[in-house]
């Protein structure tokens, strides 16, 4: 599949372009409260205040990507957080697509929603969703990719960028093949009427698949194997003792990578 050029979008999409902002997430619900529609991706060159998972501050420095993209009523609400696997699927398509096929086995989607480049955090995933005016759902689906810069961040994982790996992947043309991929795995993913096909996607390129994994929870930490992910998107823990069990939030982290 030829790679889109830059600029182009798949049908359907739009693309507002700052070259500050203090988070793309909130430019775009912004913009949804004003009445923006279905498909706008909204980046930005530089991010003061990006948002992560559990309050998590996520930088963004000049040549590294922040990208966020506004979807309307993509889903029934309770479902509408399965669309990160979606997203994960797309980015590791398109880092792929640009650094070429022996890349793949140096990148693993990490549950629930990180890219890792030799077992380190290299792009993060944050779904967020709210109630609009007239019964409009909106969900906006934030990207942030290190590709020449990382972050490290107290209580995550350790965390990397490409250039550091030796992968060379511009941020305008890591945009411009995500958007293209997030475009085919939506239309797969179907409002979540697909995602038994796209958990088979993530699946095959997550990382620590039958591993012992440590699961950090407000209060409480599990030691155990990743088993799966079920049809709710959940990771499954087969914990010590040899109980499975089901998680929808938390911080999982490999063995490995402490």
């Amino acid at each position: 599949m030829a790679p889109a050029a830059p600029g182009i979008l798949p049908q359907g999409f739009r693309r507002q372009s700052y070259d500050n902002l203090s988070s793309t997430s909130a430019k775009a619900f912004e913009l949804a409260r004003a009445g923006e529609g279905n498909g706008l991706w909204v980046t930005a060159a530089e991010q003061t205040e990006g948002r992560g998972r559990r309050g998590r501050s996520w930088s963004t420095e000049s040549g590294n990507l922040a990208a966020s993209l506004l979807l309307i009523d993509p889903s029934r609400p309770p479902v509408a957080a399965t669309i990160s696997f979606v997203a994960g699927v797309a980015l590791h398509q398109a880092v792929v697509d640009i650094a070429g096929p022996p890349v793949a086995e140096r990148i693993a989607l990490k549950w629930p929603n990180d890219l890792l480049l030799d077992r380190r955090k290299v792009s993060g995933i944050l779904v967020e969703g709210e109630k609009l005016a007239g019964d409009r759902f909106a969900v906006v689906v934030g990207i942030g990719a290190n590709c020449v810069a990382h972050p490290e961040i107290a209580g995550a994982i350790p965390a990397t960028d490409f250039a550091a790996g030796g992968i060379r992947i511009a941020m305008d043309a890591l945009f411009a093949r995500l958007a293209q991929r997030i475009a085919e795995e939506i239309a797969v993913w179907d409002g979540g009427r697909g995602f038994a096909a796209t958990r088979t996607a993530w699946l095959a390129r997550c990382g620590g698949l039958g591993e012992a994994i440590r699961v950090n929870l407000p209060g409480r930490v599990i030691d155990g194997r990743f088993d799966n992910i079920d049809d709710a998107g959940r990771l499954i823990l087969i914990n010590e003792g040899g109980a499975r069990e089901a998680f929808s939030t938390g911080d999982m982290f490999l063995a490995a990578a402490g």
